[in-house]
C-alpha cells in the first residue's frame, strides 16, 4: 500500500532521481549526462517495496523532469528505463532529441 505522498526529487549532487514514500526513500535511478546526453544506468526499489508500481512513478516523473527542464537526450541504459519507454512510446522521442 502506497502511503499518502509519494515524491520524486532529482539530488543532483549524487546524480539520481530519488522515489519517497512518506518522506521515506524507497527507490532510485542513477544518472550519468555527458555532453548533449542523460543516461539512466540503474533503476532500483527497495525490495519490501516492490509490486507497488514505484519503479514506474519513478521513471515517469524522472523522464516528465528532464523533459521539462533540459533538452538533453535519454539513453536508457538501465534494462527497466529500456523497458519502460518501450511501453509509453510518448517517451520515445526523448531518446532522438
Amino acid at each position: 500500500m502506497l502511503g499518502m505522498s509519494v515524491e520524486v526529487r532529482n539530488d543532483k549532487s549524487q546524480n539520481q532521481y530519488t522515489i519517497l514514500d512518506d518522506g521515506r526513500p524507497v527507490g532510485f535511478a542513477v544518472y550519468q549526462v555527458s555532453g548533449h546526453d542523460i543516461a539512466f544506468t540503474h533503476t532500483e526499489v527497495d525490495p519490501s517495496e516492490q509490486g507497488k508500481g514505484l519503479a514506474s512513478i519513478l521513471v515517469q516523473e524522472a523522464l516528465d523532469d528532464v523533459k521539462a527542464t533540459t533538452d538533453l537526450r535519454v539513453v536508457p541504459a538501465c534494462s527497466y528505463v529500456a523497458n519502460w519507454v518501450e511501453k509509453h512510446q510518448e517517451y520515445e522521442e526523448l531518446t532522438r532529441r
